[in-house]
């Protein structure tokens, strides 16, 4: 969390402030939204323990998942154009979110030139990864499609000091077809190819990546 929240090099009286700024949490029930498409953008969340799928509809009120967030990672940036959120943030476990009102913030930023970095900083990182997203769903096959999406979760995992050969993956398999446009049906097939190849070995939501170079070569 320090890493979210806390930029390196702070003095004592800044870091006073930011903890000040950050002094609640919320407990998510899995299944429960955080906030839904449409509701008034007051704050950023950043995940505690737990994980979060961001959500949005179609006109005709079909949900596509749009994003993965897990622990340490940040939450609510869909609302900072329109002062509205433009998806729903729904627990995939039992969570807990860390609440950073933005005015605060704002004003907290024009004193503290690194978080002021810090906040561009995850704004870049949101745009690179909604890009990466499309570069999967536009080019990739099916194969390629898991696969990518699977060493994203081992990358973003290691970053964060957590095992990035074994997690657990909250989402559905039907949630993960939504994200990476795949039907339910193909994503397991999928998966049960990769274990038969060795690659992965799955035991429900427990994902276990035995062979990451040839996972990086599918």
């Amino acid at each position: 969390m320090r890493q979210l929240c806390m930029p390196q090099g702070l003095s004592t009286d800044e870091l006073s402030k930011l903890e000040t700024l950050i002094c609640s949490a919320r407990s998510v029930h899995r299944g429960e939204a955080l906030y839904r498409s449409g509701d008034r953008f007051d704050n950023l969340y950043a995940v505690r323990s737990g994980s979060m799928k961001t959500v949005m509809a179609h006109r005709d009120g079909r949900e596509q998942v749009t994003g993965l967030r897990l622990a340490g990672e940040a939450l609510g940036l869909d609302g900072i154009s329109e002062d509205r959120h433009a998806c729903s943030a729904v627990a995939l476990e039992d969570s807990t979110v860390c609440i950073v009102p933005y005015t605060a913030l704002k004003s907290l930023c024009r004193e503290i030139g690194s978080m002021q970095e810090r906040l561009h900083k995850l704004l870049g990182e949101q745009i690179v990864r909604e890009a990466a997203q499309m570069m999967v769903l536009g080019s990739l096959s099916a194969d390629e499609r898991v696969a990518a999406f699977l060493l994203d979760v081992s990358e973003r995992n290691a970053q964060r000091g957590y095992s990035s050969a074994e997690f657990n993956l909250r989402m559905t398999r039907e949630d993960m077809g939504s994200y990476l446009g795949m039907t339910l049906e193909t994503v397991s097939r999928t998966l049960s190819r990769f274990q038969k190849r060795g690659l992965i070995d799955t035991q429900g939501k427990h994902i276990r990546i035995v062979d990451l170079d040839g996972l990086r070569q599918v």
